[in-house]
């Protein structure tokens, strides 16, 4: 049998951080990892969006000046955050821990799509969780 290999380039990013990774948490902070902001054009701004029928949040980059923009902030060494407590708040979201979007995308019209029904709590704050009750 004849071997069909294909190289696998390496690349400058480390595994962990070459995915989009996003976060919102029950504050509605959401945090986007660098390679997800970077795909998104890194945009001064985002417009929140939310589609109700299917319970999905979007992110359409803006320019800090757009009406409804809502600034992207540093959230740490490269992550990026964008406050969204009003979404929560007047879509009546409820969110009891840190919810992780494993199957977040960016659409075709560059909305980054992040989908409630799918989200599962993250890693960290199911950690965070663990450790509070069992010190009970």
């Amino acid at each position: 049998m004849q071997a069909d290999w294909i190289e696998i380039k390496r690349g400058d990013v480390m595994p962990q951080y070459s995915g989009i990774h996003v976060t919102i948490n029950s504050k509605g902070v959401i945090a986007m990892n660098a390679f997800a902001y970077k795909m998104l054009g890194s945009p001064p701004a985002f417009l929140l969006l939310y589609d109700a029928a299917n319970h999905r949040i979007g992110l359409k980059p803006a320019e800090k000046s757009t009406p409804n923009a809502y600034p992207a902030l540093k959230s740490n060494r490269t992550g990026i955050m964008v406050r969204a407590h009003r979404l929560l708040r007047e879509q009546r979201i409820i969110l009891p821990l840190t919810m992780q979007f494993d199957e977040a995308e960016i659409d075709t019209d560059g909305i980054l799509v992040l989908d409630l029904r799918i989200a599962r709590p993250s890693r960290r704050a199911l950690g965070r969780e663990k450790k509070m009750f069992s010190h009970e």
